[in-house]
């Protein structure tokens, strides 16, 4: 399936751009795809508390000729692709055990088993793929996580600063900004790590780097989020909430993806300076001698 046809991709690019009864509609959409593949424009109006008018307006918001071929494109979404719930994540989403102080452990490490198993239900092969090519082509990386962000985006920096080179982690700082800015000519990927609550300070940023007309890679929690939109491509994580508390494991498994993938796609450059990184280390930083 192509990345430009997906109706959630529609949803992504366009939702910064629709009023708040489309904004409603495209929720409805994204959280309930069976049903609009099943009832005509009248019916979601009515589900949506809006009109067949406005869910009509709201697929050629889209780019969509008309409501039938919004309906005809989640059909073929919902035929070739996994973004329902897993039966992992039904099972889960619907035991009534709850976290005690007899089963915490075993709850904790269940719930991060399961959201791992919805990640790999829900992955798309192609989003991934793409952001690792992304990643190699760049002459210039900078990773981007503000608050709790920043602990998953100064991970992200420091492995692909070893195994690919050139990249950077921004922290916000004054000259971390200027040596960004003033790089126009450089062809910069931009990597943003963002999850709720999302920060003002990610959103600016990344309408400035557009400006200096870097690619941008957003890791976030879905197509409503307030970066997706402007993003170049953007890789959905379905993490449990908190996501910077419960959900940090499935935030890293999905900045591994991407960090094996540029050592798979690029391994003669990858293998090269990991061995220089252990030289360097070794020289620098020696270990204790068993």
């Amino acid at each position: 399936m192509s990345l430009e046809s997906d109706f959630r991709e529609q949803i992504r690019k366009q939702y910064a751009t629709l009023t708040m009864s489309q904004k409603n509609i495209a929720k409805f959409v994204l959280d309930k795809p069976n049903l609009v593949a099943l009832h005509p424009a009248k019916k979601i109006g009515e589900m949506t508390n809006t009109s067949e008018t406005t869910v009509i307006r709201f697929c050629y918001a889209l780019g969509y000729s008309g409501y039938s071929s919004l309906q005809m494109d989640i059909k073929k979404s919902l035929l070739t692709s996994n973004h329902q719930e897993g039966p992992v994540q039904k099972y889960h989403n619907s035991t009534i055990n709850k976290m005690n102080k007899e089963n915490f452990i075993e709850y904790t490490l269940k719930t991060q088993i399961d959201a791992i198993q919805q990640v790999l239900y829900e992955l798309d092969k192609e989003i991934y793929q793409k952001a690792i090519e992304m990643i190699i082509h760049a002459e210039k990386v900078m990773v981007a996580g503000f608050m709790s962000a920043n602990i998953p985006a100064r991970w992200l920096s420091s492995i692909l600063n070893t195994i690919k080179g050139n990249t950077y982690l921004y922290t916000g700082a004054m000259d971390d900004a200027n040596y960004f800015f003033t790089e126009k000519e450089t062809e910069w990927l931009v990597i943003l790590i963002s999850f709720s609550r999302h920060r003002k300070e990610t959103l600016t940023f990344m309408k400035e780097a557009k400006l200096i007309g870097a690619k941008i890679i957003a890791i976030t929690d879905g197509e409503l989020s307030p970066i997706a939109s402007e993003a170049d491509l953007m890789i959905r994580v379905n993490a449990p909430k908190p996501e910077y508390v419960k959900g940090i494991t499935t935030i890293f498994s999905v900045m591994e993806i991407l960090i094996n993938g540029v050592m798979m796609m690029d391994a003669e450059n990858a293998q090269k300076r990991l061995k220089d990184f252990d030289k360097l280390s070794s020289r620098f930083y020696p270990f204790i001698e068993d």
